[in-house]
């Protein structure tokens, strides 16, 4: 297996020293950014075309938008398995064609009055499927096209445009729903997803493929190698292990956040929407630190101080009172820095998770930390409603907040927070661990 260290190994053109000129970089984050914009106008365009044309009720609300989010539960170690056994680009090229055909036909299918509620609960699901993949496969891409070196800069700009399309997607498909109409709106959709494919297509490096071996493991056996890695690996499996916090502890506070601030602060919609937004820009700024503050400070520095200031700001919730113009403020304060941290923390764990990580589990392991943080959201969030319930939304919030420092302190007790101001080269010992493994396993399936 090649390492990610040189990868122009067994490619046409070598790696550009300098990340923005690197026309297969720049081709990769083009698509990436469009494809990201274009899921997230699809979360609120499918679920608007429901409400404004089907005139579906909130239950069924609901359940179209569980429809959208049940692939990273049941897909996400699947798709990491792939990733590990396809060049990323050919997942990627499929996923954005498979997406753009999708919603293409029901735009049509839209127009001419035919797109009932359960053909949305289908198209829900399959976009939420193909977007898995495409999540999983990009996020190993740029350890195959890019140098250790570069990782920092380049999912710095990769989770940049990511979180301008978190706050460019949903409200260009509103916009679209309200000026045009739902259908074109899913077209429009369908057009980034055709965006993203033809600038990936485009990328010219060859990527290495790769290795297979004569009777490859099951399916099956490649993820249980992928949860085996993560959980004999410390740092990795403190990753997972503050991630599952903080996803659980952060849907908790979600839930209760939501009911706070109009409940108890007395906050119009317009006021809460401003308020949550502000964290937009922040993880933009976040983006942009991340490229700079590790080599200055050191990445175990940034990662436990940035996770403990940007966990630790909703403790400051509970304190406000009214809905003054000083509680807006504070609110859109407070959501701005969650946003730069956070996104510093992300972008972050993202380089020390690529650089601890082997090529040929690059996939499974980005999928293994998902599935584990993502997975336990939904008990967080009926935490959140049970703690609002029972000690109200002010003691409830102060109680879910305190639960997200759990990050921050599991990863200042391992050995992350001893990251100095440059990454360690990949083990030798995991890459020659993980090719036994695969090898015995290869051997087992094929006796």
């Amino acid at each position: 297996m090649p390492s990610s260290s040189s990868a122009a190994s067994g490619a046409d053109q070598p790696v550009p020293t300098s990340l923005w000129r690197d026309g297969d970089f720049r081709r990769l984050w083009v698509g990436q950014t469009a494809s990201q914009l274009g899921e997230q106008a699809a979360l609120v365009v499918l679920p608007l075309f429901a409400v404004l044309t089907l005139d579906t009720g909130a239950g069924q609300l609901g359940a179209l938008r569980a429809a959208g989010q049940a692939p990273i539960l049941l897909l996400s170690l699947f798709a990491g398995a792939c990733v590990d056994r396809w060049r990323t680009r050919t997942l990627m090229v499929l996923t954005d064609a498979g997406r753009a055909l999708v919603l293409g036909a029901a735009a049509v299918a839209g127009l001419l009055g035919g797109l009932g509620l359960s053909t949305l609960f289908v198209l829900a699901f399959a976009v939420g499927a193909l977007s898995v993949f495409f999540d999983v496969a990009y996020q190993a891409s740029s350890v195959r096209l890019l140098r250790r070196t570069q990782l920092v800069r380049g999912n710095s700009a990769l989770e940049g445009s990511r979180s301008a399309a978190q706050i460019g997607g949903p409200a260009l498909g509103g916009a679209l729903v309200s000026w045009l109409s739902a259908p074109i709106a899913v077209a429009t959709s369908s057009v980034l997803f055709a965006l993203s494919f033809l600038s990936v297509r485009r990328i010219r490096r060859r990527e290495s493929a790769p290795e297979r071996s004569e009777h490859p493991p099951r399916v099956w056996r490649r993820i249980h190698e992928g949860l085996r890695f993560v959980a004999g690996d410390t740092s990795l499996r403190t990753v997972c292990l503050a991630s599952a916090a903080f996803q659980f502890s952060f849907a908790a506070v979600m839930t209760v956040y939501i009911l706070h601030l109009p409940r108890e602060l007395h906050l119009s919609g317009t006021a809460v929407g401003l308020a949550l937004a502000a964290v937009g820009p922040g993880a933009l700024v976040g983006s942009l630190l991340a490229a700079r503050l590790p080599n200055r400070f050191g990445y175990g520095t940034v990662l436990v101080s940035a996770a403990a200031l940007g966990d630790g700001v909703f403790l400051c919730v509970p304190a406000l009172h009214g809905s003054s113009v000083v509680t807006v403020l504070a609110l859109l304060a407070v959501n701005f820095v969650f946003g730069v941290f956070s996104q510093l923390v992300n972008v972050t764990v993202m380089a020390v998770r690529q650089t601890l990580t082997p090529d040929g589990m690059q996939g499974r392991v980005a999928a293994t930390i998902n599935f584990f943080g993502m997975g336990l959201a939904p008990l967080g969030s009926l935490l959140g409603g049970c703690l609002a319930q029972a000690w109200g939304t002010r003691t409830g919030l102060l109680v879910a907040a305190a639960g997200m420092l759990l990050s921050p302190a599991l990863m200042a007790l391992s050995p992350l927070a001893r990251l100095g101001r440059t990454l360690p080269s990949p083990r030798e010992a995991s890459s020659t661990r993980e090719t036994a493994a695969v090898e015995t396993l290869s051997k087992a399936d094929g006796s």
